[in-house]
């Protein structure tokens, strides 16, 4: 199967379409549509949620851009690319419940395509999915890892593990020495075993988003809060801006690309504060975090 945009676009619409439609199911209030367009060309349509009955903030953006030759963020590993035209295109999604006990998430499925007149194409596609609780649950770690691993299963045995260490890499707050959660899967630069094995892969990614994340909500979502857990939450939010502003590829490819900034810096939690060298009372519930969940550990099996 040669390399085929309109069928990528086309099931990414659907992905943004059909975890829109279960998210508001989720919280009862709709999200916001808000459609853009980008000068170089392309655009996207962004779908936001704010102050809603489950998610305080919440965004599930597509978005297909065109331009005349890819930014820094992109080209830098990948010298070949460098002056070429590129189509990139893909569903980006953050959500920051209000009840601190519902984790924060994230899942990314994208493409990208760089092209030169008289030369082939050189492709990609990347993504994956990570979990960032605030209070940890070893079902709901088990229960997320699970489901990354059996959107992977059916492409080849050796892709669990592999994504997995990469996210455990990626999602890691090297001037914090700790990861920003417990982790998950994450991918980029996937073109091995063809166009059509790449796309099935990336497809399933993004159809096991539901299924893992939807039952943590359902378990968590009742559980009663207080100013204590959400004073922690808070602080644990700024963990998520750290990593976002200066580490975050997705972030810093959208901004050197032109993106919409306010689509790009949705995924930034409404409500974060910093505290000079806090620590966790010995033996708290916040303490467990960082000594049970916040070290990488092969929650699957």
């Amino acid at each position: 199967m040669s390399i085929d945009a309109r069928t990528v676009a086309e099931y990414l619409r659907g992905l943004q379409e059909r975890i829109v439609a279960e998210l508001e199911r989720l919280d009862g209030a709709p999200f916001r549509v808000d459609s853009w367009t980008r000068a170089e060309g392309g655009g996207g349509i962004s779908r936001i949620i704010e102050e809603g009955g489950l998610f305080e903030r919440g965004g599930v953006n597509f978005s297909h851009v065109r331009g005349a030759s890819l930014p820094q963020s992109a080209s830098a590993g990948r010298p070949e690319v460098a002056g070429r035209d590129f189509e990139a295109m893909g569903v980006s999604l953050v959500l920051h419940p209000r009840n601190p006990y519902v984790p924060t998430v994230h899942m990314n499925v994208r493409w990208f395509v760089a092209t030169k007149a008289g030369a082939g194409p050189i492709w990609w596609f990347g993504g994956g999915m990570d979990l960032t609780p605030y209070y940890g649950f070893e079902e709901d770690a088990r229960h997320f890892h699970r489901a990354c691993k059996a959107a992977l299963a059916p492409f080849g045995a050796q892709y669990h593990p592999r994504f997995k260490q990469w996210c455990d890499e990626y999602f890691y707050l090297r001037h914090r020495r700790e990861p920003r959660g417990v982790g998950g899967i994450f991918f980029d630069d996937l073109n091995d075993g063809g166009f059509e094995h790449c796309f099935g892969l990336t497809r399933s990614v993004g159809d096991h988003f539901l299924p893992a994340y939807a039952p943590i909500v359902e378990r968590r979502r009742a559980i009663d809060y207080g100013e204590r857990e959400r004073d922690f939450q808070f602080y644990r939010r700024g963990r998520y801006v750290e990593f976002n502003l200066v580490y975050d590829r997705g972030t810093v490819f959208g901004l050197q690309s032109g993106g919409r900034t306010e689509s790009i810096l949705v995924s930034l939690p409404p409500v974060v504060r910093w505290r000079y060298d806090w620590r966790p009372a010995p033996g708290s519930p916040e303490e467990r975090l960082y000594t049970e969940f916040l070290k990488p550990r092969d929650w699957a099996d």
